[in-house]
């Protein structure tokens, strides 16, 4: 699971280390580029609304199948497009059909032992962030060698791998509801309302996500500027160095066993808003951006296990929605980050960039330690 989860979600952020390297091909600004990780976001947020919840009524095993066909068919025509307005489009419907992890963690929250909860999602999200981080690495590689074409066709055969692996390895499962589209949709809104963990860990997401966004979507920038004069190369070796970060994952998972995951929430927000301190004052030195990577992924990691702990522990019968409520907000939240991301490197450079993060992670640490403020598992 942890597997189908970190390659499933690498087809969102491939185009990130591309961005210069397309806008040059397409004769487009880097500006105008940076319009594509916002609309992959905005993509990934509309497909968790309106075809996560399914997973409550559907077979799992045969949605994550089918969801995997659907975007290798999109990656596919991505690694065709010649125009930016249709990639533009491609972006937005790449987003719309990655939304396969979160088919699989509300699975993984189903078939685990409530008292190791924490530590299987570590170990599943902990393939959703590596995903995260080493489609940096493999689409910087891939696209400086081969062109950013490749990336996608790559894409493609990994998604068709995917399938054989869901369909021999994974379980089936029986749908815990019976109710309509229509009225799993409907119930959405009355979840968010009487449930209070579902929104403090919605609005954690948000800003958690937000953040760790500012920074992925306008490092290519900032390595490409006269700091560094380096390339989408580079960008994925950043990505390796924050693999660090997230394979603490699974020990946070543990963390969030033993001390409650609303510990795990406070510590990772904390962790994440040290990290844009140090990326504004030390970033501009390899050794400070190093250090400051692997902080903010840790950071983030943390916070996302342990509000998941929190979400999927509410019980089986809303799973996947209460899953599509806190990650619809993680992901426009995400979106948000790229586009102020994108505005801020544009308006102040990398200063502007990391006061931006910084904000995101204040208004987050607000929430917890104020606007939240109760004790609770």
């Amino acid at each position: 699971m942890a597997l189908v989860c970190g390659i499933s979600i690498a087809s969102l952020y491939y185009i990130q280390p591309l961005e210069g390297m397309v806008a040059t091909e397409l004769g487009v600004s880097v500006g105008q580029m940076g319009l594509a990780p916002t609309l992959s976001q905005i993509g990934y947020a509309l497909g968790l609304l309106c075809i996560v919840p399914l997973g409550d009524i559907f077979e799992r095993k045969k949605l994550i199948i089918l969801m995997l066909g659907l975007v290798s068919g999109v990656l596919l025509i991505t690694g065709t497009i010649g125009n930016y307005y249709g990639l533009m489009v491609l972006m937005f419907l790449i987003g719309l059909t990655s939304i396969i992890p979160q088919l699989v963690i509300p699975f993984a929250g189903q078939l685990a032992n409530p008292k190791e909860r924490g530590s299987v999602l570590g170990t599943v999200t902990g393939g959703l962030l590596i995903g995260i981080l080493l489609s940096r690495t493999f689409s910087g590689f891939v696209g400086a060698y081969f062109g950013w074409r490749a990336v996608y066709y790559c894409g493609v055969v990994l998604a068709l791998g995917l399938i054989g692996l869901v369909v021999v390895v994974f379980p089936k499962n029986v749908p815990v509801s019976q109710l309509s589209y229509k009225e799993l949709m409907v119930s959405l809104p009355r979840l968010f309302r009487s449930q209070r963990v579902v929104r403090e860990s919605a609005f954690n997401g948000f800003f958690i996500f937000g953040g760790f966004n500012v920074f992925w979507s306008t490092l290519v920038f900032f390595m490409e500027s006269p700091a560094y004069n380096l390339g989408s190369k580079e960008v994925g070796y950043i990505g390796l160095v924050g693999v660090i970060g997230a394979l603490a994952s699974v020990y946070m998972g543990k963390v969030a066993d033993r001390k409650g995951p609303r510990f795990g929430v406070g510590l990772g927000t904390l962790i994440e808003c040290l990290s844009f301190l140090i990326l504004l004052f030390f970033g501009r030195h390899i050794v400070g951006l190093v250090v400051g990577v692997i902080l903010l992924d840790l950071g983030t990691q943390s916070g996302q296990v342990s509000n998941q702990s929190r979400i999927q522990a509410l019980g089986d019968e809303n799973r996947s929605r209460n899953n599509t409520i806190f990650m619809f907000s993680y992901f426009i939240g995400g979106a948000s980050g790229s586009l102020l991301g994108s505005i801020a490197w544009q308006l102040a450079g990398w200063t502007g960039v990391c006061l931006i993060g910084f904000s995101y992670l204040c208004i987050g640490l607000i929430g917890h330690f104020i606007l939240f403020k109760r004790k609770e598992a």
